[in-house]
């Protein structure tokens, strides 16, 4: 940090020697890009689950023509707000309904993600601290992890994040423009994922201005008529929603009955919002984390960067006390300030940009700490912070990059604070270099376990199902693993052992060096390449993670009479009902998605009991039973050898009332 503290740290970043041009930067970074997040769009198929459902929705939508309902299976899905699946939907109509077209946008926002990182870090720190955040966009665990299934969260991070710029830089440059840019943001990322858009932006930007006194300004937030055009975007859905999916019956609390049923207005707003974040939801279908793995795993899903918070964190306690001095506006500067600086810069400038730098510290820190703060009270899912990665990995990239130019000038000119915080860097190298070695010795001995052992396409039947954490967590498979089911994955184990083994102690020696660009560009081209190991891990639990095998040979065998079934819940198999597109009768899977929508009166009658299983089998058409591991036994029990096996994959069974000849 400069001993005048309204000096930019990055006065030199401008020199080729320090950082990379922007030419330079987005070079490499649309190399992550491809490599990355671009490669994988194709594969694996869609998964069961969220991925599929959702996908089920915008297909529904694109055949349909109904842009206002949601629909899975044939019942009303009035969960989500519509602009993701607006968005998939016309993708089909483009593209086909494949899972190209599904994941797209999410590839597409993971870029502008990291071209917002980019601008946002650059104006706030310095050429390099942009070219690390957009870096950190596309390396990260969480970030890649994420959207690997159709959820809004990465396209609510872009609009949330976008519409915090325009409001930032509209007030510093008192341009009107973006602040409307802001309000009509904002009303999309409402449109994409609910009320905790307006929710989590207003509770950053109200402190904010209390603590900057640009409260005073607040007339230049055009409140009248940008919340008009808020409105204008956001809504007509909302209106036409709630006319369509009104009271059904006479519904009494929120717990629906077959022909008593809330409408969209209760159960979206009330029960999917205020109840939910309560923990009084209904279906009660939902998880909280512990509190020590909520908080914890995210050094997980922001790694490698999360190496780099103890730097942050030092240095933004050592600038506690010029952050709340610098959100206000500038006194008149001293005469020793410019004496030491207005010979090479214009101070003006200096103050304005160190502003913006403390107003972005503040703003994002604000931002971040409500979101991990929001879902460490309400229910919540591992993604559902996705939002705060943003802001963290912006404020990191800024803190990293300022160091490391400052550990580059001549000793003489480095203060105590900076030579703290190389210490830290050196470190957090050490403990990644360790980590490496560790992971890659692990994988090693797995490979070496299962030299001798032939491959196996699915997965699935070598996994030891342990159940850990109930499989609710998205790396709960990681510890089913087993000595034999390493002969699937031995590509991606041994390119994931060679990145950690050598990758951080590369990073390491540059580091200390103090060749600091090399040695962070060096950790993301170890996260850039196991994340590509991941990935082709990934398309391996295919058979696993997705149904497409069995939809495949329902497909191939089928007429287009036949009946297809579903043993449990229509999640199980809802990319059997993506890629045959069929209805699928749901046996005893009146639950979780599935029981609002069936207790409107137009529900389509797709609900069967035991009973009515047994009752149907072997009659009039051929039906097709798709039964997930934990009912196979109770299947059996029902119908003995009329269920006649087809195929089976991983733990779930397909399963034919006739013989295949008939």
């Amino acid at each position: 940090m400069s001993k005048y503290p309204f000096v930019a740290e990055d006065v030199t970043s401008s020199s080729p020697s320090v950082s990379p041009s922007p030419l330079q930067s987005w070079a490499m970074l649309l190399l992550f890009y491809l490599a990355i997040h671009v490669a994988a769009l194709f594969s694996p198929s869609l998964l069961d689950d969220a991925d599929a459902t959702h996908a089920n929705a915008a297909q529904a939508m694109a055949q349909s023509g109904d842009w206002v309902t949601l629909k899975v299976n044939g019942l009303r899905y009035l969960e989500k707000p519509p602009l993701p699946y607006w968005i998939i939907a016309a993708n089909y109509h483009v593209f086909g309904a494949n899972v190209f077209a599904t994941h797209l946008p999410l590839t597409l926002s993971v870029l502008g993600c990291a071209i917002l990182a980019w601008i946002w870090a650059r104006r706030a720190y310095s050429d390099r601290a942009a070219f690390y955040a957009a870096l950190g966009v596309l390396t990260s665990i969480g970030v890649f992890l994420f959207t690997r299934i159709f959820i809004p969260e990465v396209l609510l991070t872009l609009l949330l994040g976008s519409a915090l710029y325009c409001f930032l830089t509209g007030m510093e440059d008192r341009k009107p423009s973006r602040i409307y840019c802001m309000w009509a943001l904002l009303a999309l990322a409402l449109l994409a994922k609910g009320l905790i858009a307006p929710v989590f932006f207003f509770a950053a930007v109200l402190p904010y201005l209390v603590l900057s006194g640009q409260w005073r300004r607040w007339r230049e937030l055009r409140l009248l008529t940008g919340g008009l055009l808020f409105l204008a975007i956001a809504a007509p859905w909302h209106i036409l929603a709630g006319l369509r999916n009104p009271d059904q019956g006479n519904p009494v609390g929120n717990m629906p009955t077959p022909g008593n049923v809330h409408g969209f207005f209760y159960f979206y707003f009330v029960n999917e919002h205020v109840l939910r974040f309560l923990g009084k939801r209904y279906p009660h279908d939902y998880n909280k984390l512990p509190t020590f793995l909520f908080w914890s795993l995210h050094l997980v899903w922001l790694f490698p960067w999360s190496l780099y918070f103890p730097v942050a964190l030092r240095r933004a306690w050592y600038t506690r006390r010029r952050w709340l001095e610098l959100l206000r506006p500038a006194p008149a500067q001293t005469v020793d300030f410019y004496l030491g600086a207005a010979l090479t810069f214009d101070p003006a400038a200096i103050s304005a940009e160190r502003k913006f730098r403390s107003r972005t510290n503040w703003l994002l820190s604000i931002y971040a700490a409500v979101i991990l703060i929001f879902f460490s009270l309400s229910t919540n899912q591992e993604y559902y912070t996705y939002p705060a990665y943003l802001p963290l990995l912006i404020m990191t990239a800024g803190a990293l990059a300022g160091v490391e130019i400052w550990s580059s000038r001549e000793p003489a000119t480095a203060e105590v604070d900076d030579a703290g915080a190389l210490c830290w860097l050196n470190a957090a190298h050490a403990i990644f270099t360790v980590l490496g070695v560790a992971a890659a010795v692990a994988l090693g001995f797995g490979l070496w376990e299962s030299r001798r052992l032939p491959f196996v396409s699915d997965i699935g039947t070598l996994l030891a199902h342990r159940g850990v954490g109930n499989y609710s967590l998205s790396m709960s498979h990681f510890f089913d693993l087993t000595g034999p089911s390493f002969a699937a994955l031995r590509l991606p184990a041994a390119i994931a052992a060679i990145a950690l083994l050598i990758g951080p102690a590369i990073a390491w020696i540059y580091r200390r060096r103090c060749q600091h660009l090399a040695a962070t560009l060096s950790v993301a081209t170890t996260a850039g390449v196991f994340l590509i190991a991941a990935h082709i891990a990934l398309h391996r639990f295919e058979p696993m993670l997705s149904s497409r095998a069995i939809a495949d040979t329902i497909n191939r065998l089928s007429a287009p009479q036949d009946q297809f079934l579903i043993y449990a819940d229509q999640s199980d198999a809802s990319s059997v009902i993506f890629y045959t597109h069929r209805q699928a009768l749901l046996v005893e899977g009146r639950t979780t998605s599935m029981l609002w929508g069936s207790c409107y009166p137009d529900a389509p009658h797709i609900f069967l009991e035991d009973a009515d299983l047994v009752r149907v089998w072997g009659h009039e058409h051929r039906k097709w039973l798709f039964v997930p591991g934990r009912n196979h036994q109770h299947v059996a029990a029902l119908l003995g050898r009329q269920a006649l096996l087809v195929q089976e994959l991983s733990d779930k069974s397909l399963y034919t009332d006739r013989p295949l000849a008939q």
